[in-house]
C-alpha cells in the first residue's frame, strides 16, 4: 500500500463512504465531523487545486495538500506553512500560489 498525502475533504470524502460499509465508533464520528467542518472545498476541487499547486516550483506535496487545507489569502500565512520546509519563496511564486488558490474559493 503506498502512502500519500489527503487532504481533508478527501478524508471526509474517504470516512463518509467507509461509514456506509459499517458503523462508526464515537471517535470516528468525530473525526467525520471534523473533516466536514474545517473542509472548505469538495474532494473533487480540492485534488484539482492540489495538482495545480503541485506545478508551481516551490510546492512539495505535503505543502500542496497544507495549501488546500487552510486556503491562505496572504503571503504571511504562505510563509508559515513553508517555514519547516526552509525555503525561501520568491514573490513571483507567492503570487501564482494565491492567484491559484484564489480561484477556487
Amino acid at each position: 500500500m503506498a502512502e500519500r498525502y489527503v487532504s481533508l475533504a478527501e478524508v471526509n470524502s474517504l470516512l463518509a463512504a467507509e461509514k456506509e460499509n459499517r458503523g462508526f465508533l464515537a471517535l470516528q464520528n468525530a473525526s467525520m465531523e471534523h473533516a466536514k467542518l474545517m473542509s472548505r472545498l469538495s474532494a473533487e476541487d480540492s485534488r484539482k487545486l492540489i495538482t495545480e499547486l503541485r506545478a508551481i516550483p516551490p510546492v512539495t506535496d505535503f505543502a500542496a495538500v497544507k495549501i488546500a487545507d487552510i486556503l491562505p489569502l496572504f503571503p504571511v500565512d504562505l510563509r508559515a506553512i513553508f517555514s519547516k520546509e526552509r525555503v525561501n519563496l520568491e514573490p513571483e511564486a507567492i503570487e501564482k500560489i494565491l492567484a491559484t488558490v484564489a480561484k477556487y474559493l
